[in-house]
């Protein structure tokens, strides 16, 4: 494999976004750039950075045709496909400003980004997600909304287009052919996209980030992991998510990998081993829930097979840290060969076989979870940012890679840690401001441009270690500070749990709201004599002890005060549209406290279980 920085393309000689596909473009011609699942045929096509530059150069002749002007906004509403790069290429090569916009977001969320940012184009995945749309959109005005381009046919569609003459179906709207042409004295610190933070209170704010802002932070990440031409990203973050743009779509441009897009999170087994990618960007949940499953399947084999499998994971941890410098060499790694051809390797098959790398990021990972990846031979890296810094401030490294970490930062960020240890940020990644929003702006960034996160951390050998939230601490009524967070992802490793809130501020002890699984609910209601069909055995007051049992031992290694000694048990799950979740799976902790307010103060009328 050649060294990444032999076929790099640095932030230098990209100048801005449309800019670095252009340059790939000019050293790969022939590579290949994208793999996507063809609907109609059900086979898996690709494109090269040639094709795709073709189906590009369309997509701007359509837009430019559209008499937009530079800083225009236009908005995409599409999952990941071949089609969200060549409407952002052909934006940003126009000057023009790209709204990503997530597609099981509520619709009235949606409609507030498109007001607020005076969206003029958007580009919609299908006529159903149209029709959700326009009973919440505001009435036309001058400035708004003037385009929409339906990505996908049909007789809905088709009515829409004839009824309506905003709307074009994008195989009418698109020419058949068209010349690419290329920007030429650009400004890198134009704006690029304007991306609504999925915020867990109020209205979703606008990061205004520069070309400069994400080609500065995929050219950071690359210098702490290593990118080769031969490497296969699997995509199934949304692109909206700022981590998947910028790590999974701009970042390979960068180094010339290329990218497949994954059919959906139910088919993301079946697409690991169609698609045997090399790198993986993903948020913790996924790599909870394939944990949720090794511990299920588990549970069903005999006793001499979960202890191989605890062997394997406690000798591959060992190994783990001896190739990392930071333990010694023991006789039990002979034991290695065999435990990986028994355990390990049926786990690294189920994820392709090929990973070089899974990136995690988004949210706290579990060091549980990471220990059991990594001892099997799935190398995890965690790392940290946020929408407001491009997204990513810091990441672990294949060499120096400490999983309860989130890494050191990327080149070009200098972090800090301020009052009440707060992680303070500053660097090319971070945002120009927020849109509309001169306060907010100059709340979050200080007049020495140091952005202030709003995580706790401490900083131990280079690497940052995120210790809490400032807003997210539950002050009990004694006065002792909380921090929530760790205890929620501790107990949600339980397979019969969904979803967790730990609910304590102001109050004299600590509880938790709990969504139990839906598939494994059934049994576990039997398992206690009870109906799942019956609401009334979610109150069953010996499941309770139960459960809080199982919590007290999830709960084993952290302190004291960690300690749930009231729950309440939910089977209607937390979602987008109940607006109890952020698109980014976040709890908005306010929200789940009204719904269930009359469930919390009972757990307070009658005093602590235990």
């Amino acid at each position: 494999m050649k060294k990444f920085h032999e076929n790099i393309i640095s932030t230098e000689e990209a100048v801005t976004l449309d800019g670095l596909f252009a340059r790939r473009l000019h050293r790969s011609p022939d590579g290949l750039a994208y793999q996507y699942h063809h609907k109609a045929s059900k086979e898996w096509k690709t494109y090269s950075w040639t094709e795709m530059a073709a189906q590009i150069a369309r997509w701007q002749k359509a837009l430019a045709d559209e008499g937009l002007r530079e800083e225009d906004r236009v908005a995409v509403l599409l999952r990941n496909c071949p089609e969200w790069v060549m409407w952002d290429q052909a934006a940003l090569s126009l000057g023009l400003v790209t709204v990503p916009l997530y597609t099981d977001d509520r619709p009235d969320n949606i409609a507030y980004i498109l007001e607020e940012a005076g969206v003029k184009a958007l580009l919609v995945q299908d006529a159903g997600r149209w029709k959700r749309l326009v009973p919440v959109l505001p009435e036309e005005s001058d400035g708004r909304l003037k385009r929409v381009v339906l990505l996908d046919g049909g007789k809905e569609a088709e009515k829409f287009a004839r009824n309506d003459e905003r709307i074009r179906l994008a195989r009418d709207w698109l020419p058949e052919h068209a010349e690419l042409q290329v920007r030429r004295n650009a400004d890198p610190h134009s704006l690029a996209s304007i991306v609504y933070t999925s915020g867990t209170t109020g209205r979703s704010k606008g990061v205004m980030l520069t070309h400069h802002n994400m080609l500065s932070v995929a050219h950071g990440g690359l210098t702490l992991l290593d990118c080769y031409e031969e490497d296969v990203f699997l995509s199934f973050l949304p692109l909206s998510h700022t981590l998947e743009r910028t790590a999974g779509y701009y970042l390979p441009i960068m180094a010339g990998a290329s990218v497949a897009y994954a059919r959906s999170v139910a088919q993301l087994g079946d697409d690991l081993q169609k698609i045997r990618p090399t790198v993986l960007i993903a948020v913790p949940r996924i790599f909870e829930r394939v944990y949720g499953k090794i511990k299920d399947q588990l549970k069903k084999k005999p006793a001499v097979a979960r202890r191989l499998f605890h062997l394997a994971v406690e000798v591959g941890w060992a190994r783990f840290l001896y190739q990392q410098g930071r333990g010694r060499w023991s006789p039990k790694f002979l034991l290695w060969p065999l435990l990986n051809r028994l355990v390990a390797k049926n786990v690294v098959a189920k994820m392709g076989g090929r990973l070089r790398a899974a990136v995690s990021g988004g949210a706290p990972l579990s060091p549980d979870i990471a220990r059991v990846f990594i001892g099997l031979g799935i190398p995890i890296v965690q790392g940290y940012g946020l929408t407001e810094t491009s997204p990513v401030i810091s990441v672990n490294s294949l060499e120096d890679n400490v999983p309860e970490s989130v890494g050191v930062p990327i080149r070009g960020t200098e972090v800090k840690i301020g009052e009440h240890d707060e992680l303070l940020v500053r660097g090319p990644g971070v945002m120009a401001g927020y849109w509309n929003n001169h306060k907010a702006t100059t709340e979050t960034i200080d007049p020495d441009g140091w952005l202030h996160t709003g995580d706790q951390a401490r900083i131990e050998d280079k690497h940052i270690f995120i210790t809490g939230r400032l807003k997210d601490i539950l002050v009990l009524s004694n006065g002792e500070k909380i921090p929530p967070a760790d205890m929620e992802m501790a107990i949600a490793l339980d397979p019969v749990i969904e979803q967790v809130m730990v609910v304590g501020e102001g109050r004299p002890y600590l509880t938790a709201l709990v969504v139990l699984d839906e598939d494994n609910w059934p049994a576990l209601a039997r398992e206690h004599g009870l109906d799942p069909a019956d609401p009334a055995s979610l109150d069953d007051k010996k499941l309770h002890a139960a459960m809080l049992r199982r919590i007290k031992a999830s709960l084993r290694d952290f302190p004291g005060y960690a300690k749930i000694r009231q729950l309440r048990l939910l089977l209607e799950p937390w979602t987008i549209e109940s607006g109890l979740i952020t698109p980014t799976l976040k709890v908005k902790r306010p929200k789940v406290l009204e719904k269930y307010a009359t469930e919390v103060e009972s757990m307070y009328s009658g005093g602590p279980t235990n």
